[in-house]
């Protein structure tokens, strides 16, 4: 699937041109709900993207927004689009599909982590370590089906049109020993190894920088190919997924994230840390 072709992608694009136009032609949730015969609840949920959008959904609300012929087909062929299977379907009951379709369109990623390693450069050994510890009760099949799933997100980074990503990771993730001495050297190893690709950029920030800029916790920025779709910033929690799509928000976090690198040691005296800790672990 082409970057930024993904259904995930394509219904974001949508949802976000229907509340334009509906804003446009200047009217509110409820008219349009009293205009459709529907409730105001649905076209709600439609323009939040918490439901699809069918073609026949698309055509009945853009004629009521009085789009115009070439618009309303082009938006009518994005909700069928948007209405395709992607690969990573499958695992809806594990994952936040709305989260991997978006890293999938993605061409570059920014992110932060505090206490593990992010996913995509987890190895395998890893990965299984961390799943038992956060998901003890999981049957062997779910964490399976887990270490599967993050394969298939860690291909981004190798295929022929990698995605481009930027991570700090602070020293605590290193230090940790998830899984045990050896699998914690393991997973060191692979940071080496990955911090050489040069779609990836690798930075740690030190227990000696002190304070930080990201100490909050850890966040996502992902950029996309095209203008039409505006950068997202992703915060992962106990208590729910949350996307921060306003223009004010990601900036902020940009902001973050520029402040985090600066703070940050470079890529080479990074890589030096995560040779030196690996050392130590034998």
């Amino acid at each position: 699937m082409a970057r930024g072709s993904s259904p995930t992608l394509r219904k974001r694009r949508l949802v976000s041109e229907l509340r334009r136009l509906r804003e446009a032609a200047g009217l509110t949730i409820d008219e349009v709900g009293e205009r459709l015969e529907c409730s105001a609840s649905k076209i709600s949920r439609i323009e939040t993207g918490r439901v699809g959008v069918t073609p026949r959904d698309a055509r009945d609300l853009l004629a009521v927004y009085g789009a115009d012929p070439v618009t309303l087909e082009e938006l009518v062929q994005l909700a069928r689009e948007a209405r395709r299977k992607a690969w990573w379907d499958e695992f809806g009951d594990i994952a936040p599909g709305r989260y991997v379709g978006f890293e999938a369109d993605a061409e570059s990623a920014r992110t932060y982590q505090g206490l593990m390693v992010p996913g995509l450069l987890q190895c395998e050994a890893y990965t299984r370590a961390l799943i038992r510890e956060v998901l003890p009760d999981a049957a062997p099949a779910e964490v399976d089906r887990r270490v599967e799933l993050r394969k298939a997100r860690q291909a981004l980074l190798v295929e022929d049109d990698p995605l481009r990503l930027h991570v700090v990771i602070d020293e605590a993730a290193l230090r940790r020993l998830v899984g045990g001495r050896e699998v914690m050297a393991e997973q060191l190893r692979r940071l080496g190894e990955v911090g050489e690709l040069p779609n990836i950029t690798l930075q740690v920030v030190s227990f000696e920088s002190g304070g930080h800029a990201a100490m909050d916790g850890p966040f996502v920025i992902l950029t996309f190919p095209e203008h039409l779709d505006p950068d997202v910033v992703y915060i992962e929690s106990t208590h729910g997924d949350v996307y921060l799509e306003q223009q004010s928000d990601v900036v902020r976090y940009a902001d973050m994230f520029a402040r985090l690198c600066a703070e940050s040691l470079d890529p080479a005296a990074s890589s030096a840390l995560i040779g030196r800790v690996a050392r130590e672990l034998g």
